[in-house]
């Protein structure tokens, strides 16, 4: 099947970008394998004429946004993010009622409806320094409540208003649950996603994007890591560097969607060229200007 990929993907011009929670067969035959914001900057200059997203529907999305003449194409097009959908547009619009001087924040984890409806994208690797660097006091940070209270602590200056959306991955790991690897593994260091819930955060050696966890850990000098993300990015993690341990809490976090960008579907994609990403034109002109706000900004 790797094969057959590569021979496709040379013969149309193709090019597979896999989020770092794909399965390990997917980011292997990956070109960029990498987190949202980096593979927000790849769509945007690859010059392939098909993008194969191995990851979920608002990351389709995106690719598609930044990139209206290419062809972007979801290895599964049923694979999504609930946090992507967990704040209503009213709630936008009476946030813009209430507040003066408003400046609403999507995180990229969101539809493309939503982004309509933001003025400025951020992704985990650059929220506290996109909003810091806004010119607006009130913030409305959208759809997760978790990341939103971490820049609200790392950003004390501004009125960082928060929303209840919430990561299903990250949100069920539990201090509880940490700490009994902690007990087993001693010495490990605690990398955490600020996704993950604030009492978890309060335990952790580093908090970070998954991009950000990644560079810690090969940077360390330990050699033993406890990993409070999705479990794909196991892969990258002991592919940069063999000579260490990496421990994940009981259940391990799995994104069940994001493993659903399997060799079998990226295969069938490729030969098919189904599963397409549409947006609207208006829909997509909209949902452009925030993005093209934080890769301007994020520079």
């Amino acid at each position: 099947m790797k094969e057959k990929i590569q021979k496709l993907k040379s013969e149309k011009n193709a090019v597979i970008l896999a989020h770092y929670y794909a399965p390990e067969e997917a980011q292997s035959v990956a070109d960029f394998v990498g987190d949202s914001f980096y593979l927000a900057k790849v769509a945007k200059q690859t010059s392939a004429d098909i993008i194969v997203f191995c990851g979920v529907s608002f990351m389709g999305e995106s690719a598609k946004i930044l990139n209206p003449e290419k062809k972007v194409l979801m290895p599964d097009i049923t694979a999504d993010c609930p946090m992507a959908h967990m704040v209503a547009p009213g709630k936008i619009q009476e946030m813009r009622e209430k507040y003066e001087d408003l400046a609403v924040v999507c995180y990229i984890n969101a539809t493309a409806e939503l982004k309509c409806m933001s003025d400025v994208c951020v992704t985990s690797s650059n929220a506290v320094k996109i909003v810091r660097a806004l010119k607006n006091q009130n913030i409305f940070f959208i759809p997760d409540r978790n990341l939103g209270k971490f820049v609200a602590e790392q950003v004390p200056e501004k009125n960082v208003i928060i929303n209840d959306g919430y990561c299903p991955i990250h949100a069920v790991i539990t201090k509880e649950q940490l700490a009994a690897v902690k007990n087993e593994h001693p010495k490990a260091e605690i990398l955490t996603h600020p996704e993950c819930e604030p009492e978890v955060l309060e335990m952790s050696d580093y908090i970070g994007s998954t991009a950000d966890i990644i560079a810690y850990a090969q940077k360390s000098e330990g050699k033993e890591f406890i990993i409070c993300t999705e479990d794909g990015v196991k892969y990258k993690l002991k592919k940069d560097n063999p000579d260490k341990n990496f421990y994940f809490v009981s259940p391990t976090p799995c994104c069940k969607d994001m493993k659903l960008n399997t060799l079998e579907n990226i295969l069938s994609v490729l030969e098919k060229e189904d599963n397409i990403v549409e947006i609207h034109e208006e829909k997509r002109q909209k949902a452009l200007i925030p993005l093209d706000k934080m890769l301007e900004c994020a520079k």
